[in-house]
């Protein structure tokens, strides 16, 4: 997606014809000798195939080798090309792992804060959220995608969100439950927009979503630093009045429509045939922009809470 480094190197890559052949030469190998996804060519006893002897080609026309070996990412898959289910089974599992590791990390942030040993929480807190950025460059810029960092991002991302959590609900009781349904509603509500065409993605409008969210997190930083300094408290700009609210909304609707995008994303993967071990890296996408949601989701509900 345009807004999440994943889904942005895999549109490119995708777009650059990247995975162009991996669908067509499975095809090819179900149909026939010389036959592709789209459309027939020559073969033989086909009109206007022209046996050359061994050896020999037409001039101007590409080698066998070149023509028919297969492309980069078949050397990444498992040899077929990735379903939608795929997708889903590998979500589902992300999730589901990421679920477990928050409710622990919940458990003993909120031990600590019972204690009152608030940098025990705070370790929690920055710990995960550090590992986590820096396993997010790594598997998003990286040429190969590889499960197990994957799974050591969501581990980290689930220390972070469980003690984020534990956190907002100890200073707004109940907050934690009502953000969670939040995002499953968001969630479902741009699903369902995306799949009627209600809400659509063109590539102008990842280019503006690309825009607004550069400026965003330009903002997030130079917040974070003045919260940081002491020269801001709480939220930090805005804090809980009209503008933070605003700020807040604003970034609860840039993480909404950042799902659509990873949704069109896996479409096109699964209409493109990529490589079936791709589902991993676009299950991950989505697991980042739900957590991005339900952050955004937590210091919205926080802020209207004061």
């Amino acid at each position: 997606m345009a807004g999440n480094p994943v889904f942005s190197n895999f549109d490119k890559n995708l777009r650059s014809g990247q995975y162009a052949g991996f669908g067509s030469q499975q095809q090819g190998a179900q149909t026939g000798y010389g036959q592709q996804q789209f459309g027939q060519q020559p073969g033989y006893g086909q009109p206007g195939f022209q046996q050359q002897p061994y050896g020999q080609q037409p001039f101007g026309q590409q080698g066998f080798d070149q023509q028919y070996a297969p492309q980069a990412p078949m050397q990444q898959g498992s040899g077929r090309s990735m379903t939608m289910d795929d997708v889903v089974m590998k979500s589902i599992a992300l999730f589901g792992l990421l679920i477990v590791v928050a409710g622990g990390s919940w458990v003993f942030a909120q031990r600590a804060i019972d204690s009152q040993q608030n940098s025990t929480v705070l370790g929690l807190w920055a710990g995960g959220a550090i590992v986590s950025l820096v396993l997010s460059l790594i598997i998003a810029f990286r040429k190969t995608i590889s499960v197990p960092l994957i799974i050591a991002f969501t581990l980290a991302e689930g220390v972070f969100v469980g003690a984020v959590s534990a956190f907002f609900n100890t200073a707004y009781p109940g907050v934690v439950v009502q953000a969670v349904l939040a995002t499953l509603c968001v969630f479902a509500g741009v699903l369902l927009g995306y799949k009627t065409g209600l809400i659509r993605v063109t590539a102008r409008s990842r280019r503006i979503f690309m825009y607004m969210l550069i400026g965003y997190m330009l903002f997030a930083l130079v917040n974070f630093v003045l919260v940081l300094t002491g020269l801001q408290e709480g939220f930090g700009i805005g804090g809980s009045g009209p503008l933070g609210i605003a700020i807040s909304i604003f970034a609860v609707a840039l993480a909404s429509y950042s799902l659509a995008i990873d949704f069109d994303s896996i479409s096109d993967g699964v209409r493109a045939g990529v490589p079936e071990k791709t589902s991993w890296l676009l299950a991950y996408g989505l697991l980042v922009s739900v957590v991005w949601l339900y952050i955004e989701m937590l210091r919205l509900l926080a802020r209207l809470r004061d």
